[in-house]
């Protein structure tokens, strides 16, 4: 067998979303599973809308995913191999120019259409079976507007011609199209490729997924405090799945994992929900120092390793991470606060604040360095706390320790602050009292 060699072709109209991305994956993950090689073609011939800062996002967001590519081609630079092979074909009668009216004052009056054979085509579809196709309805289509200027159809077919491509891997409503690119390929007597048409990604509401309706860009993902390996994962089980239950992949996993044998027929939805949970657990996975790294990305300064196993377990994206350690952990470098704030605005008792925080900062001499841990610390403190009034024992003690309204329980703050600071925090409090 040829060397498998597949194609990622987006249009540079738009933002890269996770719904266009999908069949890049795909086609990436193929190429890598079998050894072969994997290009990107920038489809750009629609001169009016596709631009230079789109092309560079498509680009920036495969980057971003780790999708790393072979070779990169750029339709516009063919227009003169198309047109030496629309006059061989012109020469060969099988294209003509056609006279056409008007349909605009001014409009184009001429056409070059394919002289259509009106015969059966069958393709095998790695995805759906066998498909045949009575040519004879789509009559004698266009596929070019002049010599310089030739349409999608004949375009794509030179192009994987030339550039090798051995599987077509793309989303299922290529799927009429495929009849004419064969009739196309016969006319110039080329090798046909491979079929894989992905079932559609829909929306909660069934609509498919579109630039217009509900997908979201890469880069705004990654804006939003996502990681690569969460959206890389989760894109690849729209229409996917390897055998068993397992979910959490890693990209040299799903290389391994990947054939085209287990994608769907059926649509795929996508859920903003379950991508979130992929991003967490991709979260959790990372190394503590790891995570701090690209948390201080989103946090603009340091992170406090002992804050970390704390934020990778509640925050399920790195921008939520960041807002967290803005509003609920910033109390490690010191913290201050009105006396007022310990009696919860006139609720407890200057006299009962006081004399639960001497109660516990008793309690705490006791325990030994090893058992300031949160579980250990609860057991301790949680029968004193409810047999006392947990509000009154349990606020004055956050707030001393954390100074914030909001924060982690006073058990997890003990921890991260350690038995010393933690015993200093309560007679600074005291004092206050």
């Amino acid at each position: 067998m040829p060397k498998v060699v597949t194609r990622f072709a987006p249009s540079p109209t738009g933002n890269l979303n996770v719904g266009g991305i999908r069949a890049g994956i795909f086609a990436y993950l193929f190429a890598r599973h079998n050894g072969g090689k994997f290009i990107v073609r920038i489809e750009d011939t629609d001169k009016e809308r596709s631009k230079k800062e789109f092309e560079d996002n498509i680009f920036e967001s495969l980057a971003w995913l780790g999708i790393d590519i072979d070779a990169t081609y750029r339709q516009s630079k063919h227009a003169a191999r198309y047109e030496e092979l629309l006059r061989k074909l012109i020469a060969e009668d099988k294209i003509y120019v056609a006279k056409e009216e008007p349909k605009e004052p001014d409009g184009r009056s001429e056409v070059i259409r394919f002289r259509n054979p009106n015969k059966i085509i069958s393709f095998f579809d790695a995805v759906h079976g066998q498909i045949e196709f009575d040519t004879t309805e789509l009559k004698d289509f266009i596929i070019a507007k002049s010599f310089t200027e030739p349409l999608f159809h004949f375009a794509v077919v030179v192009d994987d011609w030339d550039e090798g491509v051995t599987h077509v891997v793309r989303g299922e409503d290529h799927i009429s199209n495929t009849p004419r690119q064969i009739l196309i390929q016969e006319a110039l007597g080329v090798p046909r490729p491979k079929y894989a048409h992905l079932p559609l990604i829909v929306s909660s509401d069934r609509s498919k997924l579109s630039k217009r309706k509900g997908a979201v860009a890469i880069t705004e993902y990654k804006k939003l405090g996502y990681v690569p390996e969460a959206i890389l994962n989760y894109d690849s089980f729209l229409g996917w799945h390897p055998a068993g239950e397992k979910e959490i992949y890693s990209k040299e996993e799903l290389i391994t994992e990947f054939t085209l044998d287990r994608v769907q027929k059926s649509p795929a939805m996508f859920d903003e929900t379950k991508l979130l949970w992929f991003n967490h657990e991709h979260l959790k996975k990372l190394s503590d120092s790891e995570y701090a790294a690209r948390l201080k990305e989103f946090a603009q300064k340091d992170v406090d390793p002992r804050l970390v196993p704390l934020l990778k377990e509640h925050a399920k994206t790195l921008k939520e991470a960041a807002k967290a350690l803005e509003d609920e952990f910033d109390f490690l470098g010191g913290i201050a606060y009105k006396p007022e704030f310990l009696l919860q605005g006139g609720k407890i008792t200057a006299e009962v604040a006081s004399n639960h925080l001497k109660t516990l900062s008793e309690i705490l001499q006791n325990i030994p360095d090893e058992g300031f841990t949160p579980a250990q610390l609860k057991d301790i403190l949680w029968p004193y706390a409810t047999d006392q009034g947990r509000g009154e024992v349990l606020w004055p003690l956050r707030v001393a320790l954390s100074g914030r309204e909001k924060s982690p329980d006073p058990f997890t703050l003990c921890s991260i602050l350690g038995k010393a600071e933690t015993l200093e925090r309560i007679a600074q409090a005291l004092q206050k009292l």
